[in-house]
């Protein structure tokens, strides 16, 4: 039994771990797949990449009349997928940990795809939102270059999408996703080779006019007399930087961190890229031959944002989304303390911070979510088996699962679904926003049934399970405390197997109050707990205000 007084959110610590472990991160992006290898000393916490792999698939190159991905690019991202994981054992890799971004997020079989990877290869694959893709992007350029409290811009150009950042080594102050990327303008701006006037002109303009919002957003949010960095990822940016060092110096860089571009350098590459044909760029050394295909539109939207945001010059970092994966997990999984700690709690301060964009009652929510976990912890074990990473995502929906009183008090929960499943939950995959906004759903009415569409949201029996389970205690949490004034102090949980028994021990606040209208909202909400785990609860009003142990 927990005393409910300093109930908390997260999770026990994980224990300190000494040996180097050897972690793998997958990105299915717009244009490639890639794959970094790392081993981390958890004693510094620091990471050293060990491997990288990568597979222009082009998971952008999507069906014209309705967006579908592909069949044959479908199986040929599973089999990359497939010899990566090949890889990976050979590294004696722990975990893998991927993620997709724009182009499976858009596709409407984007998760028939990652659920037919999952059945093939058994691997799991999370999809991102575009904000939350910008904050991994972050801290993986956090992990390779230093800020020194200074204002950064980052501006990682996809095959999709392209992020904006603004941060100083603290909190990012802005986190931005648009719709234009090297793929996609390519395929839908571009259809003449070399291109045309007409076309470049256009091109321009409308890689211009998609930026403006996000640069409005990065200006915004600089503060008087600061003068930011422009910092550039991935492969674009990478391209033109190897391209300009090998005409430069006639070498090619060891490393290209901390290359440098001015906006000089990006328009004049610019100007000599819209005059070539694709087989004249493929023949620039230096120039991969899948690039060369996207080589001008990507080219574009960095000379555009470099103009809009009045950058001088660009500084090249290597590290991006794939080592933000593997900074993210380290934060998970208590490997980092110091550096970087404000990122821990990334996940409890936006989940307060959607409560408070809805109003919600936090003191009310506060004694859900502590109720939720005492319930929790009591029955792990016996009626559950779920573990730290569930507990939070109860935690998550426990706060929030009345924020569909801002919108209407009838069918309420069906409006915190809506509003939790659009909310830009930062630090959460989108399978976990559709766990936490199921639980809110279901903590009240009807259960979880086969024939929700919400729930039909969820693909794996595993998810449904968890929604089905945790939802059933959070209505009894909701119930503990139906009048919203704290009337019932803690709560104690015995469990009798030989019986299939739960006596519920109820602790009032108040000596002289009866909890009448909690204990008939445990009646009425406790028919759905008993059906879920197979048992029959009984609860009992104590006399005394505080429980006691034998």
């Amino acid at each position: 039994m927990l005393n409910l007084v300093s109930a908390s959110w997260e999770s026990v610590p994980t224990p300190a771990v000494e040996q180097h472990r050897i972690i793998a991160a997958i990105d299915l992006g717009t244009n490639s797949l890639h794959m970094v290898v790392v081993k981390i000393d958890p004693t510094l916490p620091a990471f050293s990449i060990i491997a990288r792999e990568k597979e222009t698939v082009r998971l952008g190159d999507r069906d014209i009349a309705i967006g579908n991905l592909k069949p044959e690019i479908i199986e040929k991202a599973i089999a990359a997928l497939g010899r990566f994981q090949e890889v990976a054992k050979t590294l004696n890799v722990e975990t893998i940990v991927a993620v997709a971004t724009s182009a499976v997020r858009e596709a409407p079989n984007g998760k028939d795809f990652l659920h037919k990877v999952e059945a093939e290869l058994g691997l799991s694959v999370d999809l991102i939102s575009g904000q939350e893709e910008a904050r991994r992007i972050y801290l993986g350029v956090l992990s390779g270059m230093e800020f020194n409290n200074q204002p950064h811009m980052i501006i990682d150009i996809g095959g999709g999408s392209t992020e904006l950042i603004l941060g100083d080594s603290h909190e990012p102050r802005t986190l931005t996703s648009t719709k234009i990327g090297a793929v996609r303008l390519t395929s839908e701006l571009i259809h003449t080779d070399p291109i045309s006037n007409s076309e470049f002109q256009y091109l321009q303009a409308y890689a211009r006019g998609i930026l403006e919002r996000s640069v409005d957003e990065v200006l915004t949010n600089l503060q008087f007399g600061e003068s930011p960095r422009l910092v550039g990822t991935s492969g674009t940016i990478e391209t033109l930087a190897m391209v300009h060092a090998r005409e430069k110096s006639g070498v090619i860089p060891s490393t290209l961190n901390g290359y440098q571009l001015n906006v000089k350098d990006v328009r004049e590459l610019v100007t000599r890229l819209r005059k070539l044909s694709h087989s004249e760029r493929a023949a620039i050394p230096g120039m991969p031959d899948r690039r060369a295909e996207v080589i001008l539109a990507g080219a574009v939207i960095l000379q555009e944002a470099m103009t809009l945001l009045g950058a001088e010059s660009v500084t090249v970092c290597e590290r991006s989304l794939r080592e933000g994966v593997i900074v993210d997990w380290m934060l998970t999984h208590g490997l980092i303390e110091d550096k970087l700690r404000y990122q821990s709690s990334v996940r409890e301060r936006n989940v307060i911070k959607l409560a408070n964009k809805y109003h919600i009652n936090l003191e009310h929510s506060d004694r859900v979510a502590a109720f939720a976990h005492s319930l929790f912890d009591q029955t792990q074990g016996t009626l559950h088996h779920w573990g730290a990473d569930e507990r939070q995502l109860l935690w998550a929906a426990a706060i929030l699962h009345n924020c569909g009183h801002y919108v209407s008090h009838s069918s309420h929960h069906k409006h915190s679904y809506y509003l939790i499943r659009n909310g830009e939950l930062l630090g959460y995959t989108e399978t976990e926003i559709e766990i936490i906004a199921n639980l809110a759903r279901y903590h009240r009415k009807s259960p979880p049934k086969k024939k929700h569409e919400t729930y039909q949201n969820l693909l794996t029996k595993h998810h449904r399970q968890m929604v089905s389970q945790l939802s059933a205690i959070l209505r009894l949490a909701v119930a503990l405390d139906r009048r919203q004034i704290g009337a019932i102090a803690q709560v104690q949980c015995e469990y009798y197997p030989e019986f299939q028994k739960v006596n519920l021990l109820i602790f009032p606040s108040q000596s002289d109050d009866d909890c009448a209208l909690e204990l008939w909202s445990l009646d009425y909400n406790k028919i759905v707990f008993e059906a879920e785990f197979g048992v029959k609860l009984v609860a009992n009003l104590e006399k005394s205000t505080v429980a006691t142990f034998a």
